[in-house]
């Protein structure tokens, strides 16, 4: 099939466009699944197929890239449902940096603040990283989650609360 019959299934979307946010989504999938190089690009493989082939349909509700990012966070919620219990396990118990992944997708991050997202709820971290390092609005944010606008800034003014503590605890020690 080659890329222009693919996008007619899509009309709304053009390869430029997904190519525009290719980095972005590419940083949204590698933080999905733990920063797995493979995972995430066989996560954005199957997203990028099912936007070309029109099983995801975008319908200029939301921007692009707010409509991408869904369908990876979809994705990987499915492919993860099973083995979630199991991967917080491993994680509890299995203390490996994954500080270099980090530095590699976001330099500007200081390390501290990074460790300190990392600690967050998973919701908080989600809405963070996705609205200072994706460049999503909060209401984009929380359609990427699946939860509703105010949902989204509840956890959002949470993890600045939180963050804020942890980062002036840190800087009093």
């Amino acid at each position: 099939m080659r890329d222009s019959d693919a996008l007619e299934n899509n009309p709304h979307v053009s390869r430029s466009a997904l190519e525009a946010i290719h980095g972005q989504v590419y940083g949204w999938a590698l933080s999905r699944c733990d920063f797995d190089h493979a995972t995430a690009e066989d996560l954005m493989q199957q997203a990028y197929v099912e936007l070309l082939s029109g099983s995801a349909r975008f319908d200029n509700k939301a921007t692009l890239k707010t409509f991408v990012f869904g369908v990876v966070q979809n994705l990987a919620r499915s492919r993860f449902r099973r083995v979630s219990t199991r991967l917080r396990l491993v994680r509890q118990y299995r203390q490996e940096s994954i500080t270099d992944a980090v530095e590699a997708i976001e330099p500007v991050i200081d390390d501290g603040l990074w460790r300190a997202v990392r600690a967050l709820p998973a919701r908080q971290r989600d809405i963070i990283e996705l609205v200072f390092c994706r460049d999503l609005t909060i209401e984009q944010a929380a359609s990427v989650m699946g939860v509703s606008t105010g949902t989204g800034r509840v956890h959002y003014d949470r993890a600045k609360k939180a963050l804020r503590s942890r980062l002036q605890d840190w800087a009093e020690q």
